[in-house]
């Protein structure tokens, strides 16, 4: 059986890529000509070179391919011009999945975000019907995924065979760039976190959260999303963690919230005019805010996803990012 991934390059969508492989699939990628393809390095795969915002390659890349992983976006909390992070995330979307509904692909699985899911951030874990609209979107990522999802769902009505998936906060190996979760890893690491906010995440072994998009594909009902979530943390139990498993001190002055808010629409205004990216992003500090509890019941249920220990997921991570050599 082939499968397509697009994304194979990114963090989710490189490790998706091994657990096919380790499960037998042929897999073929569609990757730009500029992409980093360090991830890709040694594996037996098929690599289409294209961008998904072209449809010409992305036709090319879908036919013959029985299932299509969806897990390609632009993933920044900045940008001085969002306008391309919408072509990706939205437009890209679109492309894939009309080229999956005119060539009549079998299954496909959409990667979204929990971040377009309802969440009352009082630290009361949101589920696939916590209330939830576009104005509750923080940040041109959250807003284009949002908008993803409902295009996903368009096509659901005309006939592809489509589930979504909805992970949480990803953590392990091969997080090269690394994520905004990755960074703060690697930031503990090296003794730049010298404080932090009072804020949560769900945390999710990244290669359970490959192995829950393969559980999707096989188990998911067409239509319906699922998180593929973990153990809900608070930032200080995250920083606890790292601190007992590298034996480095935890960070022991909480921010308040307001005086970093007020320095975030500081900085982001210079990075308006400096074109350069802030040191602290407005939207991840609107997403320190709240809690990001969530729920995956659902998805272990009916999908059988394997919820491991946060702590696990974070002692990959720290072993991968000091063995590749992101650690001073």
């Amino acid at each position: 059986m082939k499968a397509l991934v697009t994304g194979a390059t990114g963090f989710v969508g490189a490790n998706l890529v091994r657990q096919l492989l380790k499960e037998g699939f042929d897999v073929r990628v569609i990757a730009r000509s500029v992409s980093d393809r360090r991830n890709l390095d040694g594996l037996d795969i098929e690599v289409f070179e294209g961008d998904i915002i072209d449809k010409g390659p992305v036709l090319k890349a879908v036919k013959g391919c029985d299932v299509v992983y969806h897990a390609a976006a632009d993933y920044r909390l900045w940008a001085k011009d969002p306008k391309y992070m919408y072509r990706v995330n939205v437009d890209g979307t679109k492309n894939i999945l009309e080229a999956a509904l005119t060539l009549g692909t079998s299954k496909v699985v959409y990667t979204s975000s929990v971040g377009t899911l309802g969440n009352r951030g009082d630290g009361t874990p949101g589920d696939e019907e916590t209330p939830v609209t576009f104005d509750d979107m923080v940040g041109h990522y959250k807003k284009s995924k949002f908008l993803a999802e409902r295009a996903a769902d368009s096509f659901v009505k005309q006939g592809l065979p489509l589930v979504i998936v909805n992970p949480s906060t990803p953590v392990g190996g091969n997080d090269i760039k690394p994520t905004p979760t990755g960074k703060i890893i690697v930031d503990f690491l090296n003794g730049k976190m010298p404080a932090y906010l009072d804020t949560g995440l769900n945390i999710i072994d990244v290669e359970e959260c490959a192995k829950g998009h393969i559980l999707a594909a096989k188990k998911g009902k067409i239509g319906e999303k699922y998180i593929l979530g973990g153990e809900n943390l608070t930032l200080r139990e995250i920083l606890d963690t790292l601190s007992e498993i590298s034996g480095k001190p935890a960070p022991k002055i909480r921010l308040p919230y307001f005086p970093i808010l007020v320095a975030a629409h500081l900085n982001e205004a210079v990075s308006k005019i400096t074109g350069k990216e802030p040191l602290i992003p407005l939207a991840g500090v609107r997403m320190a805010a709240k809690k990001m509890f969530f729920n995956s019941a659902k998805a272990e249920k009916e999908l059988g996803l394997q919820v491991l220990p946060a702590r696990q997921a974070l002692e990959k991570s720290v072993e991968w990012f000091i063995k590749n050599g992101y650690i001073d």
